[in-house]
């Protein structure tokens, strides 16, 4: 088999060099003529073919150096002469202070530097391109920027100089101050101004012309333009529109960033809008006398409270601030609200034992309860117009911030409970709603008072106070009869269950099931009565038999000596129900009674519905002759009626609207002097009439005093009863760590006072309950 021959590596030759020797000196010279003149705007003429073999030559033949250094020279001596034909010659003057014509003078400087930049631009990039050798092949070994960077070099070394930098900044800053003030400048002159100034930096990787030198610039002169602005705006503007300057100024600076800034200088720029405008003038902002917050408030000023919100939350000390002055108006509003009712309560109440004793002639003053009650009601519905007023201002102003709700509740929680009166006033406003307020409503304008009126509770710290009271009120409406609706009252009931738990009602609910099972007990005595061959009794009783435990008993401990009718029925019921009930005690309490009785007249029959005391009262006239006179004494011992209740019911029934009897010598008050007598000459139009107890539906310091000390009898024993069953719990526990837990049990009910659960502590340890532990500061529970 026949070898084949194996082929050598074929070698490319370089082509033979024919014509002349290239001339060094003649091709530049050709080159730097048309360098020439593209910088003289006349490259349409030039071949770009025969450029770039020029300038491939010269690096084929190790002239890139000179090549590169020429190049730079004839450009930066086209940038010197663009400098002095167009820059320099478009300074401002400086001679004039009109805005509109500094504006001019500024703009034309602008333009010509972004003319003289687009003209180096356009001029590098077709040197760029003709070079693209040079930069391929020279630029990466002799280890030099690219002509084109160095192109930029070369612009900010001969055109971004002294004095032409100064005028240029000088300018920017100038058109800035200018249209701050209101005047219309070249936005799109600027713009270009700053473009150029991004695109240049000293150093590679370093900040640009315009972060280096032009933004400091702008921010110092935006710094000492807002200092004089805030100072100024706050001594000629009032709040709201200083807030709508603010604002504006915000907008504007923001759309100046936006058109013609580096948005990288919006954040500082807004800071120092921030200090000036907002921080440092806060709080003489929101307490202007006559156009600050609490005037907004008063005039419902909801777009400049929404703008006083939107500044103010810019800032980190701006909510706090809000925060504070909101808290502040309220207690201020609600301090007023206080002193408006209780003052003059305090007036109506202060001496019981002088209005009842006082002389003189004209009506009895029944209206000194009705007024009482009439500013307590005052009292709730101005605190619920308060907190209507502030609820509309924290969603339509306040965007429904919720630090800010926090510091309204802590507000409304404050002064409420400066008002030691707070929770009667409470109970009362619910009591005069469940009587006759919620008459002809439907059920969800029964809904809305009752929701209302449990806004104002929910801020009340002493919960246990108002259940005094409201459990006083609530038996006094079920005895009666006067509820609106046992659905409304129930109601009501869970309502106050979800706010404070089962146990809060659990007595209340207990009063509920007595009235039901007082209605079947009455049915059954009745059905016994009707029953039976024994003579019924001449008076028809309706008898409400109460569980002591549910029932505010220690209200109800006025007695008197019932008439015999009236006291043989008592005595029949009572028998009837001990034979159902045995080992149960019967105590009657006539001080909540009330009686139909039907009185003669001259001119006619009149049925009379009274209370129990009064039908009393009125038995003893029925065996006096017409004009003879009983004296005070004389019935306070016949009735067996205590002095204080005496004195209301002889007022109700002689010194009031219906004077059924007469007083000697005649008066609004009753004293203990006074004597009475039969009014036989008594006419009304209605047959039948409700004779109301002349009485204070507010209690007078006295009984006030009296509630709190059973209050705090009833405390101390929660708070044993809530230590004990603690410590039942957990067997063990520190001092600071039993302390919180039955502050946080007990404050569904009232806020204890530490001091007081210490001496409580004490008691249980005497009484054997708890010990303490060696350590001194824990204790165990002892079974």
């Amino acid at each position: 088999m026949a070898a084949v021959p194996r082929r050598g590596k074929p070698k490319i030759k370089p082509p033979k060099r024919h014509g002349p020797e290239v001339s060094i000196d003649d091709t530049w010279s050709k080159l730097a003529n048309n360098i020439r003149e593209i910088h003289n705007h006349n490259a349409s003429n030039l071949s770009f073919e025969e450029n770039y073999r020029f300038a491939y030559n010269m690096v084929l033949h190790k002239h890139g150096d000179s090549l590169y250094r020429e190049t730079k020279k004839l450009v930066g001596e086209n940038l010197d002469r663009l400098a002095r034909e167009q820059v320099i010659p478009a300074f401002p003057t400086g001679r004039s202070d009109d805005p509109v014509h500094r504006s001019q003078e500024g703009e034309r400087l602008l333009k010509a530097l972004r003319n003289v930049w687009d003209d180096h631009i356009s001029s590098m990039s077709k040197l760029s391109d003709i070079l693209k050798y040079m930069d391929r092949v020279y630029t990466d070994t002799a280890q030099v920027p690219k002509i084109f960077d160095a192109g930029l070099e070369l612009f900010l070394k001969h055109i971004i100089r002294p004095p032409i930098a100064d005028h240029i900044i000088t300018t920017v800053l100038d058109l800035i101050h200018i249209e701050r003030d209101g005047y219309v400048i070249n936005r799109s002159a600027v713009k270009g101004c700053v473009d150029v100034l991004q695109q240049l930096s000293p150093e590679k990787d370093g900040p640009s012309v315009y972060k280096q030198d032009l933004e400091p610039a702008v921010l110092r002169e935006s710094d000492t333009y807002y200092r004089e602005e805030g100072m100024k705006l706050l001594d000629t503007c009032d709040a709201p529109e200083y807030l709508r300057r603010v604002e504006a100024r915000f907008e504007s600076e923001e759309s100046r960033t936006h058109h013609y800034l580096s948005s990288h200088t919006a954040v500082p720029l807004r800071r120092i809008l921030e200090k000036h405008l907002l921080t440092a003038n806060l709080q003489p902002v929101i307490s202007m006398s006559n156009s600050g917050l609490d005037v907004m408030i008063d005039l419902s000023k909801y777009d400049d409270l929404a703008r006083l919100y939107r500044m103010f939350i810019i800032v980190p000390q701006g909510r706090p601030t809000l925060r504070k002055a909101l808290k502040e108006s309220i207690n201020r509003r609600g301090q007023e609200v206080n002193l408006g009712s209780t003052a003059d309560i305090d007036a109506n109440l202060a001496d019981p034992d002088e209005d009842l004793g006082g002389k003189g002639k004209g009506k009895a003053r029944p209206q000194a309860g009705s007024q009482t009650l009439t500013l307590a009601l005052k009292w709730v519905q101005d605190v619920l117009e308060l907190k209507d007023t502030f609820d509309q201002i924290w969603k339509r102003s306040l965007q429904s911030d919720r630090d800010l709700e926090s510091g309204i509740n802590e507000a409304f929680e404050s002064f409420i409970n400066r008002n030691e009166k707070a929770p009667e006033f409470i109970s009362l406003s619910i009591d005069e709603n469940l009587k006759k307020g919620l008459k002809g409503k439907s059920d969800n304008e029964v809904e809305v008072v009752l929701d209302k009126t449990i806004t104002v509770f929910r801020y009340l710290t002493e919960k246990d106070v108002f259940e005094r009271y409201y459990k006083g009120h609530l038996a006094k409406r079920l005895l009666t009869g006067r509820s609106v609706s046992d659905d409304a009252e129930r109601g009501m009931l869970a309502k106050l269950k979800v706010e404070c738990g089962y146990q809060f009602t659990q007595k209340l609910e207990g009063m509920f099931h007595d009235m039901k099972i007082s209605t079947e007990t009455m049915q059954a005595y009745r059905d016994k009565i009707s029953q039976s061959a024994l003579q019924a009794p001449s008076i028809e009783i309706s008898v409400t038999v109460m569980t002591s435990t549910f029932w505010p008993m220690s209200h109800l401990d006025a007695s008197c000596n019932l008439p015999d009718d009236l006291l043989r029925a008592c005595k029949s019921f009572e028998q009837f129900y001990l034979s159902r009930h045995s080992g149960r005690r019967l105590t009657w309490q006539p001080s909540l009674g009330n009686a139909d009785v039907r009185v003669s007249f001259k001119a006619r029959k009149h049925e009379l519905n009274v209370s129990t005391f009064a039908l009393v009262i009125l038995m003893l006239f029925e065996d006096i002759d017409e004009g003879e006179f009983l004296t005070y004494e004389e019935i306070k011992s016949a009735s067996g009626i205590p002095d204080q209740e005496l004195r209301r019911h002889l007022q109700s029934l002689a010194c009031a609207k219906w004077k059924v009897l007469k007083k000697h010598p005649p008066g609004r008050d009753v004293n203990p002097d006074d004597s009475f007598s039969f009014n036989a000459d008594f006419t009304s139009n209605l047959q039948k009439i409700k004779i109301s107890t002349v009485a204070a539906k507010v209690e007078t310091n006295e009984e006030r005093k009296e509630t709190r000390d059973r209050v705090e009898e009833e405390r101390r024993h929660q708070t044993e009863a809530c230590i004990v069953r603690i410590m039942k719990d957990r067997k063990h526990m520190t001092h600071i760590d039993l302390v919180n837990e039955v502050t946080r049990q007990l404050a569904s009910r009232f806020q204890p006072n530490p001091l007081n659960i210490k001496k409580r502590i004490e008691g249980l340890i005497e009484r054997e309950y708890l010990e303490r532990c060696d350590d001194r500061k824990s204790y165990n529970y002892m079974a």
